[in-house]
């Protein structure tokens, strides 16, 4: 299991066709497996700095990545806010 940061939501989007486009499998809350098997985790910042911070932020932001394939950083940032 691999987990990688992605500091620009746009560089997320790149790293993740090449894992998955390539004879892997888009799996949910932004895991991906290569064709090997190998699980990774694209990783948008903003939710890493939300789930690091804890308490309610970190719970909104959790709950809001459970419900998504692909990360939206817009709706992860939403959870954030309240």
């Amino acid at each position: 299991m691999v987990s990688t940061a992605a500091p620009v939501f746009a560089k997320a989007h790149r790293r993740t066709p090449p894992i998955f486009g390539n004879g892997g499998a888009e799996r949910e809350c932004g895991w991906c497996s290569d064709r090997w098997g190998i699980s990774w985790q694209i990783t948008p910042r903003t939710l890493s700095d939300a789930l690091a911070g804890g308490g309610a932020e970190a719970k909104r932001a959790f709950e809001a990545m459970m419900t998504m394939k692909k990360i939206d950083v817009s709706a992860i940032d939403a959870a954030r806010r309240g």
